[in-house]
């Protein structure tokens, strides 16, 4: 199988608690260097007193043909520090990501990227509610 074009872009993505109602609107930054993906993202939360709050991330991972791994590190901010562990298939045109999410046994979900090629976030929206 011919590699899919590389991943290095801006990309707008969801994702979702199991539990929770709404999914999150997050953007990333991905570098793609051969097999490896490093870059940033960031994401807005509330936090404890009721404000908004942006949240940062560094991420680091690799890629296998259609298959992107990723590990999501928050800075710290709001007291976000955490490890998130992505698991993603690239799509044919590798123009979205799809997979799932896991904070090791405590939590998990399903996740959405799209590149950036004018996506905005209720285009992710629109398709995050198909799948």
């Amino acid at each position: 199988m011919a590699r899919a074009s590389d991943l290095t872009g801006v990309w707008h993505g969801l994702y979702t608690y199991e539990m929770a109602a709404e999914p999150i609107y997050f953007v990333a930054t991905l570098i793609e260097s051969g097999r490896w993906l490093t870059g940033s993202t960031h994401e807005s939360e509330i936090g404890r007193n009721g404000a908004p709050l942006t949240l940062f991330a560094m991420l680091e991972g690799g890629r296998d043909e259609l298959s992107v791994r990723f590990t999501k590190t928050y800075d710290g901010t709001g007291g976000w520090s955490h490890s998130v562990a992505y698991d993603g298939t690239l799509s044919a045109y590798a123009t979205e990501i799809e997979g799932r999410w896991t904070i090791g046994r405590e939590a998990s979900g399903r996740f959405l990227m799209i590149r950036s090629a004018g996506a905005s976030e209720s285009v992710v929206r629109r398709a995050f509610a198909k799948v």
